[in-house]
């Protein structure tokens, strides 16, 4: 039974005034009835307001389990500002989320190798996801944010790996464990760890699709020209999502009234210069992607990714869109990059940040068209390293 909140005010204002006039009554025979009904009356509202503070502390509780679980579909989370990064190692420290808090992010996005597991036995992998769980600046932030995600390699449980992994479903339950998947959530009744998520109401909607560039992904051979650098040859026919995860995506695409689209790729999908792991190496499935993008008729998305050790916004013209298709790359949290000199990418806007860093989004629903600001911050002081804005 739910009571209003004036009828418990009440009930708590008769309930001292019953009190308080106890010392006046007299127990006389005449007055014994009445004394007993006020004693029944006190008896009641103590029962009463037990409930009520009983209901209220389970209402508060399931408020933040709602915060925290984050299911296909979430109307009442709004995003304002949405924060990601990639390429964490779990035994280095992760005093960095103090600064991401402070960017006040509605949601936190993992990107890939969000452990460094890079084993086939399923308990190393599970420690590690556990280390970084237990670290007490983690919990200070999930305690009191969302979050979703995808892997790349060395979370996936081999570098560079693809579809031939044999501990890749096991490894997938891991992962969707460690970022609390609802068990709701279709993602667990299929192959591969894409998910789609929904966040915000009618008008200011914000679609996140996050692929699995790793469970079905083909062979990328690799030429060695001199005897410890090599370069990825590109696997002319190869493919990276796997036919159902293409249907999957063109669906969550072409039905979305969304007014804002993320996709999320532990892999650059953009840039094709370097010699690196990408979407480049499979031509004709990154052809795909952009078509796909292209045909569903949404020009409002940004696409994400991490890997590299570096961050840069990367922008390049699509056949079948009007307005440029934006990439934000962000890795990684606790390492960058240690070579010397820079990194190609004949498609850069702005500068090569190489620099442990985070990224975040900010979305001003208030502006027509819409305004999306993407910032690159500093883990190491909070620093803003770099920014670029686009409009929808």
């Amino acid at each position: 039974m739910r009571y209003s909140q004036s009828y418990l005010m009440n009930g708590k204002n008769t309930l001292l005034s019953l009190v308080i006039s106890l010392p006046k009554l007299s127990f006389e025979p005449t007055n014994q009835l009445n004394t007993m009904r006020i004693f029944s009356l006190i008896f009641a509202f103590v029962f009463v307001l037990s409930c009520s503070e009983k209901q209220s502390a389970t209402t508060i509780s399931e408020m933040e389990k709602e915060i925290k679980v984050v299911e296909k579909d979430n109307p009442n989370l709004n995003l304002n500002t949405i924060a990601f990064g990639s390429c964490s190692r779990q035994d280095s420290p992760q005093l960095y989320w103090k600064y991401v808090a402070q960017q006040n992010p509605d949601l936190w996005i993992w990107l890939g190798d969000n452990i460094y597991g890079d084993s086939e036995d399923m308990q190393v992998l599970q420690a590690k996801y556990t280390q970084l769980k237990s670290d007490s600046n983690y919990q200070g932030f999930t305690e009191n944010h969302a979050l979703i995600g995808i892997w790349d390699d060395h979370d996936y449980g081999v570098n560079d790996g693809g579809k031939d992994f044999p501990k890749k479903k096991a490894s997938r339950d891991l992962m969707f464990d460690f970022l609390e998947v609802p068990k709701t959530h279709p993602a667990w009744q299929r192959k591969g760890g894409y998910t789609a998520y929904t966040f915000g109401e009618t008008g200011k909607k914000v679609k996140v699709l996050l692929l699995d560039a790793r469970y079905f992904r083909d062979d990328a051979e690799k030429d060695y020209y001199e005897p410890k650098t090599y370069r990825y040859v590109p696997n002319e026919e190869g493919d990276i999502l796997g036919e159902a995860q293409w249907k999957w995506l063109e669906g969550e695409l072409q039905n979305s009234d969304a007014q804002l689209h993320l996709i999320g790729s532990g892999i650059q999908i953009i840039p094709e210069d370097h010699r690196f792991e990408k979407w480049a190496n499979f031509p004709k499935a990154r052809k795909r992607l952009f078509k796909t993008i292209a045909d569903c008729g949404q020009e409002n998305v940004i696409l994400l990714s991490g890997d590299r050790h570096i961050s840069e916004f990367s922008q390049m013209e699509i056949e079948g869109r009007e307005k440029p298709l934006y990439e934000f790359t962000s890795s990684g949290l606790t390492h960058t990059w240690s070579g010397g000199g820079g990194e190609e990418n004949q498609h850069r806007v702005g500068e090569l940040t190489i620099a442990t860093s985070f990224g975040a989004i900010e979305i001003n629903w208030e502006t027509q068209p819409l305004a999306v600001t993407m910032k690159m911050f500093s883990t190491q002081n909070g620093e803003l390293l770099q920014e670029r804005k686009v409009a929808f």
